[in-house]
């Protein structure tokens, strides 16, 4: 075997040695850890319904938006989420506070008001209107 040869396949032994321990150790440590449950989720829902019979609105989106207000730079929380067949939609882990709740949904005007949000579990009930006429 040629010299070069030689010292790379040293090396590569060497290397793979060196890394056994490592990975038995982290091998360990997932195993000896016990599973702890999970954080409950906080979800602010939203319903949303329309017309004069209170119809749920289906495929609305929603956008929830925030601003903290700082002294260097301010800090923007936004997120958009669909309405369900029953017209609800769920925001995971909403911020508390002052938020900006805009839907808007195909034939319906589209809606926008600020909520104060002190519960993450909160239930916000959002009624649509019909879009005026254009003549």
């Amino acid at each position: 075997m040629r010299p070069e040869k030689r010292i790379v396949w040293i090396a590569a032994v060497l290397l793979g040695l060196w890394s056994v321990p490592w990975t038995l150790r982290a091998h360990q440590d997932a195993k000896g850890k016990q599973e702890q449950p999970a954080a409950p989720m906080t979800k602010l829902t939203i319903e949303v319904t329309a017309g004069d019979e209170n119809k749920p609105v289906e495929n609305a989106s929603v956008y929830l938006k925030t601003v903290e207000e700082h002294m260097i730079k301010d800090k923007k929380f936004e997120v958009n989420v669909k309405t369900n067949q029953k017209g609800v939609a769920h925001v995971p882990d909403p911020p508390t506070g002052r938020v900006l709740i805009q839907v808007v949904a195909d034939g319906w005007k589209t809606y926008g008001h600020w909520f104060d949000v002190t519960d993450p579990r909160q239930v916000i009930k959002i009624h649509l209107e019909k879009p005026p006429k254009w003549y």
